[in-house]
């Protein structure tokens, strides 16, 4: 895997697992109870975001260190997703 691959990836992980984490424990200015007129009840009050970013960062060199280690230790290979045999024979 060259640098840019493994940047890419990184990026991919942390993209998706900011998504995930974004609404864990959120909360609403309708929880609150105190709607600012013109918001939609469902706007975030306390949404706690670079909290929720370090987390994400924690969570994305693990699993970014799992999956580099797994493509790079050759385990599972592009070969081994080809379930149509689209590749062709390994030489």
């Amino acid at each position: 895997m060259a640098v840019t691959s493994g940047i890419v990836l990184y990026m991919v992980i942390w993209f998706m697992t900011f998504l995930t984490v974004i609404p864990i424990r959120i909360q609403t200015q309708g929880d609150i109870g105190d709607v600012v007129p013109g918001t939609h009840a469902g706007s975030p009050e306390k949404h706690h975001l670079k909290k929720k970013a370090w987390i994400t960062t924690g969570i994305a060199v693990v699993l970014w260190a799992i999956i580099a280690g797994t493509i790079i230790s050759g385990v599972i290979s592009v070969r081994d997703l080809d379930i149509y045999n689209r590749m062709g024979a390994a030489n």
